[in-house]
């Protein structure tokens, strides 16, 4: 403890074991190595294993970094209530809306169109997960294109465990520039450096992911034939997607980057198939939903979700809207969910005198006991002790506003869709357990010091920092499942080390968002979001031994690009 104007607060120190940085990081990392042993090896649920994390994160944050058993338990308080709100609220609402409908027939609908694009699943999944995810994550973020396009996919026949893997999978690229710019903007607001500029050097990087994954998701839908059979779609939209996302990014807008890139990709999509056709797309689909039928019939603990039990009148409306042609109304009224998030969102993000008014109804709530009694380690107050309720700006309060039109618009009555959202809860529960338990547990090695030393650590490498630096941003990612909280914990960190090392100080804040992007997939928070909507609670330890080596993968790639930037490929950057 030391005095703060006049008030005993707490300050972590940055190596507290016996003045060693080596052996206090390693002690640091015992609550991260907890939650991916319990998932990886132990094969745990990731509510037990995100709860064991933070119980580990506990007892190092009270003996090894002294911090108050008070203040530790507060720190994890305010990160479950953050995980709860605004994170597990963004899902709910996102699965809501999806579960709307659903029970109104018009998904069904959906289908048929994306049939009529293509009626090759491999194809479809890279348009849903990819192209669609990536513009949902352009405007919404948090977990909302992995819970939605999810459930596309199982809705087009996709096994449970293979579409929650390419959600993750394809939940990379964007997330950069995912809910209008947000982790670059926060991170050029830490560092004091020109957001665009970070934004431009980020578009260098990310798009060398976005280049392949398309690739990849076809791999994962039907292995190598997969590849060999749709290979031009795949090149096409991940070539496309990339060099729309370095371009905007560069000159266009960092805020619009990820918006700009998804369109290009869905219509470079579009446009190859009026001109091509791939081939082998009936025995695809058939291995596709046998392994489905496996998948459901292996006694595994997980099941599929099922469509919610129909409203009243939703019988004879399913069975009309089946047998009657697919008419540009039903083309309107399948799509008008997803256009009307288009516009919400795109009003909410983009246009000032809205976003204004809707930052300007954030509650800041000082968490009582916390605030002002910590201290970051470089002396000055803590602002993570500010908890903000974005009752109205967050994402899940317009996902549910979008989901009351389309309830209207749908004719679901009001009573129906209450009992839609009163299911969407249940079946969430244990998912915002996991994830309230992460945020805890990120909360408490952030306020107690454990992150800024396993951080302050990897930055003493030097100038083969450069090399290492997208680790933390993976790091940071992992833990709290969000790109921004990763930059908001190692930016300012990047920034010093590279000064220090003799290092472009925006590649390295650059290379902390470019990292994060590939560990977003093995975060607990987003596996059981994954999870939940895929109707997989209880198994999320099997998707994150299915998606780790992906995420380790991409992650050197990454680091190697960074690292030759940062030297022999100095010229390929802005």
């Amino acid at each position: 403890m030391r005095v703060y104007e006049g008030a005993a607060v707490y300050t972590p120190e940055l190596q507290p074991l016996a003045g060693s940085i080596g052996l206090s990081a390693a002690v640091a990392c015992l609550p991260l190595l907890t939650v991916f042993v319990a998932l990886g090896v132990l094969r745990w649920k990731a509510h037990f294993a995100g709860l064991a994390g933070l119980a580990v994160a506990l007892t190092v944050a009270i003996f090894a970094y002294d911090m108050p058993v008070d203040l530790a338990g507060l720190s994890a308080t305010q990160g479950f209530v953050f995980g709860l709100f605004p994170i597990v609220w963004i899902v709910i609402c996102a699965i809501w809306l999806y579960e709307l409908t659903v029970a109104s027939g018009r998904f069904d609908d959906l289908r048929r169109i994306i049939d009529a694009i293509s009626d090759d699943p491999r194809i479809q999944a890279i348009i849903i997960a990819f192209g669609f995810g990536g513009l949902l994550e352009a405007l919404a973020g948090f977990g909302a294109p992995v819970a939605i396009t999810g459930v596309m996919l199982l809705a087009i026949g996709f096994a449970p465990m293979r579409a929650a893997v390419v959600v993750l999978l394809a939940n990379t690229a964007p997330v950069a520039f995912g809910a209008i710019g947000i982790p670059i903007l926060t991170a050029g607001n830490l560092t004091g450096i020109d957001y665009h500029e970070i934004g431009a050097y980020v578009g260098h990087q990310t798009p060398f992911i976005a280049l392949f994954v398309p690739l990849f998701i076809a791999f994962l839908t039907d292995g190598r034939r997969g590849v060999a059979q749709t290979w031009p779609v795949a090149v096409a939209v991940g070539v496309v997607f990339a060099i729309a996302q370095w371009v905007s990014a560069t000159w266009i807008s960092v805020e619009l980057t990820d918006i700009i890139a998804s369109l290009a990709g869905i219509a470079a999509a579009v446009v190859v198939l009026r001109f091509w056709k791939p081939t082998g797309s009936d025995a695809a689909r058939e291995r596709i939903l046998l392994s489905r039928d496996a998948d459901l019939e292996s006694g595994s603990s997980g099941t599929a979700p099922t469509t919610p039990a129909p409203i009243t009148p939703a019988p004879v409306a399913t069975r009309t809207l089946e047998a009657a042609p697919l008419t540009a109304q039903r083309v309107w009224l399948a799509l008008f969910p997803y256009l009307l998030i288009i516009a919400v969102f795109s009003v909410a993000k983009l246009w000032s005198p809205v976003t204004r008014f809707l930052a300007s109804t954030d509650i800041a709530v000082p968490w009582p006991g916390l605030d002002g009694n910590i201290l970051t380690a470089a002396g000055s107050p803590a602002t993570t002790t500010i908890y903000k309720f974005t009752w109205l700006s967050t994402p899940g309060t317009l996902l549910l506003i979008c989901g009351v039109i389309v309830a209207a618009v749908y004719r679901v009555s009001a009573p129906d869709a209450a009992r839609l959202f009163g299911t969407t809860l249940i079946k969430l529960r244990f998912s915002a357990l996991t994830v309230g338990a992460v945020l805890a547990l990120a909360y408490v090695m952030n306020q107690s010091g454990q992150t800024i030393t396993i951080g302050t650590w990897i930055a003493g490498t030097g100038a083969f920092f450069a090399y290492l630096s997208p680790i933390l941003g993976w790091l940071g990612t992992a833990v709290t499942g969000s790109d921004t909280s990763a930059n908001a914990l190692f930016a300012t960190l990047q920034q010093t080390a590279a000064s220090n090392a003799g290092i472009d100080p925006t590649l390295l804040v650059a290379a902390n968002t470019s990292g994060g992007v590939v560990g977003k997939m093995i975060s607990p928070q987003n596996l059981a979001i994954a999870a939940t909507a895929v109707g997989l609670v209880g198994r999320e330890s099997e998707i994150f031994r299915k998606v780790i080596w992906w995420s380790l993968g991409l992650l050197l790639a990454i680091c190697l690009l960074v690292g030759l930037q940062s030297s022999v490929l100095a010229w390929m950057l802005p």
